[in-house]
């Protein structure tokens, strides 16, 4: 598969990193962490997807809903698990779903087998994803090494780095299905860990779709935003935010004109 101008790729070699990570216990004693409210019966389904993808020498990382609440501390539970793996192992994978007892979800319910493959078990889902949806760009090996490793009910797992995390939601503008939302709570709660010269690399010829997330958040959340280093919003072609109260950025991200529930977790620290 060729992507149209695919954007530069940095170096896959770079050595996983520490990225601070916001719980749901923070600020809450009687807070449970999002992974033990996932029901048992559709953990012990991934679970053995994961057992048989490593029978099979297949290295992968996790991204999706899952990802998102590595970074943020919240799970939407989508009753999916995404698998992200080279495009050389997708068969390989998709033997592994097999071998766990899943079956090609294709029969229920059509997908564009283009870049991902999806299997269920009832109504629990895995996907295994190694392209973009819209082709931009196909999975490498920095998506699965670059990423933290995290423990999730006794496993040891990797989830895909934020930078691509953010990168592939930010395509996600649909009619009917936005991912920005997703994008907007992974700055707010991790602006300052984020690599920025390697998601700005990422995106190449397509950094408008990050300006014009950045600009919605620094509406949103100007005291977040600082966060975010000047060069990043010189080189986007933005004004740097200027410092608020906490209350006017609160009254913003709460605003009915948008959604009058939550938009962020409280700030950490």
């Amino acid at each position: 598969m060729r992507a149209s101008n695919p954007p530069p790729r940095s170096d896959r070699r770079s050595a996983p990193r520490r990225v601070p990570i916001v719980t749901p216990a923070a600020g809450r004693a009687d807070a449970q962490p999002w992974s033990d409210r996932l029901p048992e019966e559709e953990w012990q389904v991934y679970h053995r997807v994961m057992q048989e993808a490593r029978s099979l020498g297949v290295t992968f990382a996790f991204g999706g809903a899952f990802a998102t609440a590595v970074y943020t501390g919240e799970l939407r539970n989508t009753k999916d698990f995404d698998f992200y793996v080279l495009p050389s192992e997708r068969e390989t994978m998709m033997e592994a779903t097999r071998r766990a007892g899943l079956a090609d979800h294709f029969e229920r319910l059509h997908y564009d087998r283009s870049w991902i493959y999806r299997a269920s078990e009832g109504d629990v889902l895995v996907d295994v994803i190694w392209a973009m949806a819209n082709q931009r760009t196909e999975v490498d090996a920095s998506w699965l090494s670059r990423g933290p490793r995290v423990e999730i009910r006794g496993e040891r797992l990797c989830a895909i780095p934020i930078e691509e995390l953010i990168w592939s939601k930010l395509y996600v503008l649909q009619r009917d299905r936005t991912d920005w939302g997703d994008v907007l709570n992974l700055i707010a709660a991790q602006a300052g860990a984020i690599d920025w010269k390697h998601l700005l690399n990422r995106l190449g010829p397509d950094t408008p779709l990050l300006a014009a997330a950045l600009a919605i958040f620094a509406w949103l959340t100007p005291s977040r935003a600082q966060a975010i280093p000047v060069t990043v919003w010189e080189q986007l072609g933005l004004e740097a935010p200027q410092p608020a109260t906490e209350d006017r950025a609160d009254t913003r991200a709460r605003a009915a004109l948008i959604d009058s529930r939550p938009w962020f977790r409280p700030a950490s620290g």
